[in-house]
């Protein structure tokens, strides 16, 4: 066994951060765990039933690689009615990741430049990497608001992609309709592909959600039900955007993940039909209880949307403050993991008020 049968590439990726922490939680006798990015309630009963009616059902081959008519024919039909985009076509992905791999390997080749919005999801940075992009970072600090002005400096003849989360993965925050109006705007003054992630948008607290496709009908769109549906291993996602683009993201996807998981898919269809604003209300109710009860002593901005909280760290440094929880037996996750300044921890509300409260308490005493 040789070290030079590793390509290069994945000497450019870590492993991800928040996935240590996920390792170092299984060591942990009884840990506090406000780190997981995932919702605390089960997927939903009808989502399950359907499920497991597929898999009796004998549905347990490959789907069709863009997905099973039902569940593509109903997100087609809910996308061309809120858009009315004349080309635009609707791919079911092996989740949202799923679907940022395709999207990112179709449209980034060597020496394309992806912008993307410091902090940052940790898998964007290491996506572009396996496609032979760079990531150029537009901070959003201190206040993780999007200057547009920011963006369209940052715009070169190699810029390919524009990566946009709202509401955004670690910090919470809501993009307002005219900051995604411009961003959309800016794109298509500049021909350059918008991808938006809209994972978290049923997560939305504050305001209603702003969608860019509304004002540009080139915007590449991922979504999912992993976040929305509790649905994470169920590994069902979406993307739609311009035919040209789905089909080189289907063509893709025939030869990397072939088909999101076919049972999962028809849980999907289930889904649609489950209405979620009753745990919308639940995230609502301990965004505010833990929001509030941290600005008693920490600075805390966005917070709109998602469940994540992105407070500044006391004494600076994020890593050195997350030390400390670790000691108190409360997991959170550093800054670091999501941008290259220190100076952050991320905390999910996802989780039983019990744990919250008793996560917040420990905040406090430590600040």
């Amino acid at each position: 066994m040789s070290d030079r049968w590793i390509a290069d590439r994945m000497r450019h990726i870590d492993a991800s951060g928040i996935r240590k922490v996920f390792d170092l939680a299984a060591k942990l006798k009884d840990p506090i765990n406000l780190s997981i990015g995932q919702p605390h309630f089960d997927t939903p009963e009808p989502v399950k039933a359907a499920v497991k009616d597929a898999i009796d059902a004998g549905k347990n081959a490959y789907s069709q690689t863009q997905g099973i008519a039902p569940l593509r024919e109903r997100l087609a039909a809910d996308v061309a009615s809120r858009y009315g985009h004349a080309d635009r076509q609707v791919l079911i992905t092996s989740g949202t990741s799923g679907a940022l791999h395709l999207v990112l390997s179709t449209l980034v080749g060597p020496g394309d430049e992806v912008i993307v919005f410091d902090p940052w999801f940790v898998m964007y940075k290491h996506l572009t990497t396996l496609s032979g992009g760079t990531v150029v970072e537009v901070s959003t600090y201190p206040d993780f608001r999007i200057d547009v002005q920011k963006v369209a400096d940052a715009i070169t003849d190699r810029t390919k992609v524009i990566l946009f989360n709202t509401p955004a993965n670690p910090t919470g925050a809501v993009a307002d309709e005219r900051t995604v109006r411009d961003l959309a705007a800016l794109a298509a003054e500049r021909d350059v592909c918008l991808v938006s992630d809209e994972i978290y948008s049923h997560f939305c607290y504050d305001g209603p959600f702003a969608r860019p496709a509304a004002f540009n009908d080139q915007v590449v769109v991922i979504d999912g039900l992993s976040k929305s549906h509790s649905m994470t291993g169920h590994r069902v996602g979406f993307a739609h955007g311009p035919a040209h683009v789905v089909e080189q993201m289907t063509k893709l996807q025939q030869f990397t993940f072939v088909c999101s998981p076919h049972p999962s898919q028809w849980g999907g269809v289930a889904a649609l039909d489950v209405d979620i604003s009753g745990h919308v209300e639940d995230y609502r109710r301990k965004r505010d209880f833990a929001r509030d009860a941290l600005r008693q002593k920490f600075t805390v901005h966005g917070g709109d949307g998602a469940f994540y909280l992105f407070p500044e760290a006391p004494g600076g440094s994020g890593t050195e403050f997350v030390k400390r929880c670790l000691d108190k037996n409360l997991l959170v996750i550093p800054g670091s993991v999501f941008s290259p300044a220190d100076t952050h921890f991320r905390l999910s509300y996802a989780a039983t008020d019990e744990a919250l409260e008793r996560g917040v308490e420990i905040l406090l005493s430590l600040a």
